[in-house]
């Protein structure tokens, strides 16, 4: 229960809460607080459209005081409103829990209805009145009905009363004046506790009150716990009980609300139905919750136990250890010892060394130290957060007020996902061993003893895990396919890298085609329309670990091609790839358009390449001007970006101007053909790996004959244009109708 004590805490005052109130960002404030904090603004900065009440703002519908500066993390302590030198600045403070919070506003002089208000009566509200919120520093405007808009939080004063009374160490009388004496007994219908000589004078046992029924404290508090729930009332029509629950604003309404008020067109459900949905939500999210601050327990044991293996004994008798060539794995004390027992048996030559090596294995002994001291103090903080929030979930389910359960749960179940998420972000993974990774080479002779140093190489007693594959995170695009994989949890073994491998996609044998230190890894150049299966496993100084299961994963769909069920047309979706393409190419429309910045030619490749099937894809141009001659086809992925397309041997490409084209590879200019482009065109690229052919169409008619045969390999679709030119890439187009893959010649080509 202590850990939950933070949650019952107002931000403000940084005591207990009372009266606690509902701010629309979901958290709590006393009521009292709140009339402190609250901050008069000119007339010009409250639109209608801006005010607030508790009831129908959303969660984030607020005016922009961010922008205004009332207060900043980087500021002097003191905000005002930029721009109305009149406004006054007000000072910040710090609560006693650390928040920044402002202190009350000087009230205005009394006007002379103030002075006929009834004596008790709180004072009025100030027009145009702003509050903000000391947790999320979120502001806004109260409307006419001021704090009363505000719902209050009633299950969390009844949680922070049953708190209060469990930490008591007696109940006191609640009617002596100094120091209150202990209760002697309560009276049910009074429901006061009182003392035996506070008894005797305010509650007689003879006329009008003989007849009520006096309990021992201890029973009272029990009543007092289990008296019935209050009925809720609406914010807006106090006279109504709350008794539906609006879907839409995620809060409860009464029924004048649906008749006459803006939830009368939203969807709206059973007040019980919701409370006991929410109940349910909120204990699921719990119990995963749960599991997770036990594993975060377990984990914290887990670290102590590392800070006593690293810890050196002070105690005499430290271990023997043998020297010799082998390599040494032992804690402080063992290597120290080690250390020592070598630098004797060179204590002519070593020490001028021994001190320096010393030092150092003392640096790293407190580097783990501090390492590891920092996560546990660190998972300590978060343990006992989740602590608290989880025993504060458990008393406001024990509630049985639907309506006042309702205006926190949403807030609360967002909270507990969150904190769940918090420690599944490897929280629970220790950043340090408690290994010293030094091993002492004491092989060099000793006419190079000064050359003497330590070899930083890590020795594990065992091998790795078998890798785990993180399926939520491993797909596959196109021809393409990304695997993750991670370490077991809770696995202290050292890996000094991973080997992924992937079979040919037709159930071949596996191959090597990624080894180092990275846990994700992307394959491109895989061929459409297959089926791999790849595999990972770990590797160290000890040997290799056992694969990690087999994932199977389905490159992209094809289709087949009309009058031919031999050859298979791939549809592939791509677009322009900007981590390959020239610093001047511009991009816009999702990497779908791109344009150059540059009067010089410059090359941009798509973010798929291609290795077999039929592909074709179409680029429309938009702008076209001074009748430039940019580029299309298909290049190799090292192909020059900074000439035109076709320059070199990496690139097989089709430049057209306005009026004619040319075909172009290695700077040899091929196949003059009349027909341009302009502004609306539309430029085809027809690539068949079936027969290793290459051509173009220009607005769905052929461009000169096959622009190039013999097309093997790895090739990416490319384009190179200048300033004067800007395309639009179309992709998941069929093949055009009169091209049939099997056909020798297509119609128009010329042999």
């Amino acid at each position: 229960m202590d850990e939950m004590e933070e949650e019952l805490k107002c931000p403000v005052c940084g005591s207990f809460f009372r009266e606690p109130i509902i701010l629309p960002c979901s958290h709590n404030i006393c009521l009292a607080c709140a009339r402190n904090i609250l901050v008069q603004t000119p007339d010009a900065e409250s639109p209608q459209s801006s005010r607030a009440s508790g009831s129908g703002v959303s969660d984030y519908d607020y005016l922009d005081l961010d922008k205004m500066s009332l207060y900043s993390e980087a500021d002097s302590g003191y905000g005002s409103y930029g721009g109305f030198a009149s406004a006054p600045t007000t000072p910040c403070q710090k609560s006693p829990n650390g928040v920044r919070v402002f202190p009350p506003a000087v009230p205005p002089p009394p006007s002379q209805h103030h002075l006929l208000q009834h004596p008790g009566s709180l004072p009025p509200i100030p027009r145009n009145s702003c509050i903000t919120c000391p947790q999320c520093h979120r502001s806004l405007i109260l409307d006419d009905r001021g704090l009363r808009g505000f719902p209050k939080n009633r299950v969390l004063e009844g949680v922070v009363d049953r708190y209060q009374q469990s930490k008591a160490a007696a109940l006191k009388c609640q009617l002596c004046e100094k120091s209150p004496k202990e209760a002697t007994v309560m009276c049910e219908q009074c429901d006061v506790f009182y003392c035996e000589p506070c008894r005797m004078r305010c509650h007689p046992p003879r006329g009008p009150l003989a007849k009520h029924r006096l309990v021992p404290p201890a029973q009272g508090r029990i009543s007092r716990r289990t008296s019935p729930r209050k009925i809720s009332t609406c914010t807006e029509h106090e006279l109504e009980n709350l008794s539906m629950y609006c879907v839409q604003c995620k809060m409860p309404v009464c029924y004048q609300c649906l008749e006459e008020g803006k939830h009368s067109t939203h969807e709206v459900k059973a007040l019980g139905a919701m409370w006991k949905l929410h109940k349910g939500q909120l204990s699921q999210a719990l119990n995963i919750l749960s599991d997770r601050a036990t594993e975060a327990k377990e984990f914290l044991v887990q670290l102590r136990n590392m800070v006593q293996h690293i810890q050196p004994a002070d105690a005499p008798g430290r271990p023997s250890v043998m020297s010799g060539w082998g390599t040494l794995k032992e804690n402080g004390v063992e290597f120290e010892a080690c250390l020592v027992a070598q630098c004797d048996a060179l204590i002519d030559a070593l020490n001028r060394r021994k001190a320096q090596l010393l030092s150092r294995v003392n640096k790293e002994h407190e580097h783990k130290l501090k390492v590891v001291r920092d996560q546990i103090a660190h998972c300590t903080v978060k343990l006992r957060q989740t602590t608290g929030l989880m025993e504060y979930c458990l008393e406001v389910i024990k509630e049985n007020d639907p309506s006042g359960f309702l205006q926190i749960s949403d807030a609360l179940i967002r909270r507990v996902h969150m904190t769940e998420s918090q420690w599944g972000k490897g929280t629970l993974t220790p950043r340090m061993t408690s290994d010293f990774d030094l091993t002492l080479d004491s092989g060099p002779l000793l006419q190079t003893i000064h050359q003497l140093d330590f070899v930083q190489m890590k020795v594990p007693s065992t091998v790795p895990a078998a890798p785990m594959l993180q399926l939520e995170e491993c797909c596959t695009q196109n021809n393409s396919a990304t695997l993750s994989w991670k370490q077991p949890p809770l696995s202290t073994i050292a890996v000094d890298g991973y080997i992924l491998e992937l079979d040919d996609g037709n159930g071949g044998q596996f191959r090597e085609v990624y080894v180092g230190k990275e846990t994700i890894c992307t394959v491109d150049g895989l061929h459409f329309n297959s089926t791999y299966m790849s595999r990972v496993k770990a590797f160290n100084g000890s040997g290799v670990s056992q694969y990690s299961k087999t994932l199977v994963m389905q490159t992209s769909e094809t289709g087949l091609p009309p009058c031919d069920i031999k050859t298979i047309a791939t549809v592939a979706w791509f677009t322009f790839d900007p981590a390959s393409a020239h610093p001047d190419i511009v991009f816009s429309n999702e990497n779908f358009t791109v344009s150059c910045n540059s009067y010089d030619d410059r090359v941009v490749m798509g973010n798929t390449g291609f290795s077999r099937g039929v592909h074709y894809w179409e680029m429309s141009v938009d702008r076209y001007d001074n009748h430039p001659d940019p580029a299309f086809g298909v290049a190799r992925g090292d192909v020059l970006k900074d000439v035109m397309l076709g320059k070199d041997d990496k690139a097989w490409a089709m430049y057209v101007d306005n009026n004619r084209s040319w075909f172009m590879h290695n700077n040899s200019h091929t196949n003059r053909s009349d027909g341009g482009i302009g502004k609306g065109a539309t430029v085809g690229v027809l690539l068949d790996f079936t027969r290793g052919i290459l051509l173009f169409l220009i607005n769905d008619e052929q461009q000169g004959p096959i622009a190039f045969e013999g097309m093997e390999g790895l090739f990416y679709p490319a384009i190179s244009l200048n300033r004067n030119v800007q395309v639009t890439l179309h992709t998941g187009l069929p093949i055009p109708e009169f091209y049939t893959p099997s056909d020798p010649d297509p119609p128009g080509s010329v042999c």
